[in-house]
């Protein structure tokens, strides 16, 4: 998988677009900590159920917070408060950790709480709660933001509307590499890597994702002896594609210190001996830092099979850099590259019909670009179902399910999570893109 430059990505993988970083980047200690601004916990919440001449009384709302924050153990330095007419009130409180404030509606029983508090002297949720407690309240509805410093929780954008929030634990570590954010923490699926608050993988899915990415194209492609992988910063994909037979792999990626750090701190993939190895072309594996479109638009050079793993494409930021990865030029491109009977694989975005707006552009430019040579494009889905990929063949292989269960046999490595029926039905797409394409 493979972050992306200064936007994110689903469970999905480091990627590389437009820049450079160059060989001799900063190593991930120096990149290290993390925010030069202050570290605090800004708690927004939600109190109904109050006593409407309670909300409306200013000078309760003054004592009941002043006594709240310092009980929570901030340091009130002033407070201002305002009456409303008809009804309600405005309570500020100027702290010397920050600030916190208080908005009634009587009429609707509720209040509005901001306490927004640096550093570790105080506790701001415990100041909420003991605020419901004071005023009554009956329910309170409270979020937690972390403001600077290292992350205790990552928030990631699913679709529009829509986001899941995951819980960290031990932070193993977190830096802008000038492309993104990056960050590797402890989670419920084990060491997850972040890029922009989008999960590219995880220790627990990680190899279904990449044996999905890698495995049915190597299966595909005619012969599989040089490998191109565009993105995937943990170093899976290229580790994996030698396994599978390839005796040369070309690596590129455009954040240097990105797959430093997945190195560094990843359980799965480069080590920091392999990774090496790889920088020095001291080995199968030949990595690049640079840009992997310009790259390929440069190169004369011909590859069995070229494998894109690269943050989900963005319709909705015409100007994102990671478009560029996806357009149909690019697509062409890569199929020009490939030898005869070779394959083309990207990452796609997900087959949730709520969420398959990517999916399907990229099904009609590979339909496009493949079926212009009287090839084909091929859906490959994932038992992580939240991404699915596309193979591109320049020439038709045959029935593609049949084509890549038999050729299993043959190879020199097994795959742990996908087997001859699995694939026979994997590479089947759904009615839903079929019917796009007649």
């Amino acid at each position: 998988m493979s972050p992306s430059p200064s936007a994110p990505i689903t469970e999905g993988h480091p990627a590389q677009v437009a820049g450079g970083h160059p060989a001799d980047a900063p190593s991930p200690e120096k990149a290290l900590p993390l925010s030069s601004h202050p570290v605090g916990r800004h708690v927004l919440a939600e109190l109904g159920g109050i006593d409407p001449e309670r909300l409306d009384d200013a000078e309760l709302l003054r004592a009941a917070l002043s006594e709240s924050l310092v009980g929570a153990g901030a340091q009130v330095r002033q407070i201002v408060t305002e009456r409303f007419s008809p009804q309600g009130a405005t309570v500020v409180a100027v702290l010397a950790e920050s600030h916190a404030s208080v908005h009634t509606w009587p009429e609707l029983g509720g209040m509005h709480v901001d306490v927004f508090t640096c550093g570790d002297a105080a506790d701001p949720v415990a100041a909420v709660h003991d605020l419901a407690r004071r005023m009554g309240a009956t329910e309170t509805s409270l979020q937690v933001v972390d403001r600077g410093g290292i992350p205790r929780t990552v928030t990631e954008p699913i679709s529009e509307g829509l986001t899941r929030t995951w819980r960290l634990g031990p932070v193993h570590t977190s830096a802008d590499t000038g492309f993104q954010r990056v960050v590797v923490a402890d989670t419920a699926h084990g060491v997850t890597l972040f890029c922009d608050d989008e999960r590219q993988s995880t220790e627990q899915t990680q190899l279904t994702y990449h044996e999905a990415l890698v495995w049915p194209g190597a299966l595909l492609t005619r012969r599989l002896d040089r490998v191109l992988i565009i993105g995937s910063s943990e170093g899976v994909a290229s580790e994996m594609a030698v396994e599978a037979g390839a005796t040369h792999v070309d690596h590129v990626d455009i954040d240097t210190e990105c797959v430093r750090i997945c190195a560094e701190h990843l359980p799965y993939g480069y080590t920091p001996a392999s990774l090496a190895a790889a920088e020095r072309g001291d080995g199968p594996v030949h990595l690049t830092y640079t840009d992997g479109r310009q790259f390929v638009l440069d190169s004369d050079e011909r590859w069995d099979l070229i494998i894109v793993d690269l943050p989900d494409e963005r319709p909705d930021e015409p100007d994102a850099q990671i478009n560029r990865l996806y357009e149909q030029e690019f697509v062409q491109a890569c199929a020009d590259r490939v030898t005869d009977g070779g394959v083309v694989v990207f990452q796609a975005g997900s087959p949730a019909v709520w969420r398959d707006a990517t999916l399907k552009s990229a099904w009609t430019r590979f339909d496009a670009v493949f079926g212009a040579t009287g090839g084909r494009a091929v859906y490959i889905g994932c038992e992580e179902h939240e991404w699915a990929f596309l193979a591109g063949t320049p020439s038709d292989p045959g029935e593609p399910g049949e084509v890549a269960a038999t050729r299993l046999a043959s190879m020199p490595a097994r795959p742990e999570t996908i087997d001859e029926t699995s694939l026979r039905h994997r590479l089947v797409a759904p009615l839903s893109l079929r019917r796009l394409t007649g």
